[in-house]
């Protein structure tokens, strides 16, 4: 009887601090961005000023949402402004635009390097454990924190025609594990959805990987092959920088991407010119 008392109490506090959270997220959708921040924003991520004009007010709300669930940490010297904050919550929240509802909910902090990190990679031979140092550039922890090295933040940002995207990259692999699984599979909208992505998706990547393995060119960055959960996440990069190449030569791709985040770059404005 007391543990039944308990898990009701349990279950009662929790949808209460739910609604709370719910609450505390609609007034700080609510708040305008300060023309300050609206500037940096303009500055350094080129896809704001591509986002069709009904949109720009979404994304400011995420923004205001996102900054205030999260806890930005510098190391080795990295000062964490009101660029460095911004410039990733903008990228990042592009994700979240049509997707009803929806939050990193997930996870609540994120690390910034100046330049390149070192992080530990284990890898296993049956028995044998080996434990590797590798450079990275970004890196997305299991219900953890996102990690970036800033130099790459701005390199993949301020270009908006490369197809490299650093934060979007790595908010994508956080899209993906919301459902506890990082498997190249964000929250779809229902069986079907899922059944197709599944076919899409894995005859795609088995297609990407072939071309890569035979040194062919592909529109989306070879490092896509490496696994269907990196796969994704280079897609969405591509999917946000380069959709009108991506369309051309993976329609079926384009389309589920844009039915994943209901959004369809191909109508945004035209991606900017390089200066």
């Amino acid at each position: 009887m007391e543990i039944l008392i308990f898990t009701a109490l349990a279950f009662v506090l929790w949808l209460a601090w739910q609604r709370w959270q719910r609450h505390r997220r609609e007034a700080r959708f609510d708040k305008p961005l300060p023309s300050d921040w609206l500037a940096i924003i303009e500055r350094n991520v080129p896809l704001y000023e591509r986002l069709p004009e009904e949109l720009k007010p979404k994304l400011h709300g995420h923004v205001q949402v996102f900054l205030n669930d999260m806890e930005f940490q510098g190391f080795h010297g990295q000062e964490i402004s009101d660029e460095v904050r911004l410039t990733i919550a903008a990228n990042a929240c592009v994700l979240l635009l049509n997707r009803p509802g929806q939050f990193y909910s997930n996870f609540s902090s994120i690390f910034v390097y100046p330049s390149t990190f070192f992080s530990k990679q284990e890898s296993f031979d049956g028995a044998v454990r080996s434990v590797k140092k590798q450079h990275r550039l970004g890196e997305s922890w299991m219900r953890g924190p996102v990690v970036f090295a800033w130099d790459s933040v701005m390199h993949g940002t301020v270009d908006g025609r490369d197809g490299h995207n650093v934060v979007l990259h790595e908010f994508a692999h956080k899209l993906d594990d919301m459902d506890g699984a990082v498997d190249g599979s964000p929250t779809l909208s229902g069986p079907a959805s899922y059944e197709r992505w599944a076919d899409v998706m894995k005859r795609e990547f088995e297609h990407h990987v072939d071309r890569v393995q035979r040194g062919l060119p592909t529109v989306i960055d070879p490092y896509g092959a490496t696994n269907p959960a990196e796969f994704f996440a280079v897609l969405t990069e591509t999917f946000f920088e380069e959709p009108h190449d991506l369309n051309e030569h993976h329609q079926e791709l384009y389309q589920e991407m844009k039915q994943a985040y209901r959004l369809d770059p191909l109508n945004w404005k035209t991606r900017p010119t390089a200066s």
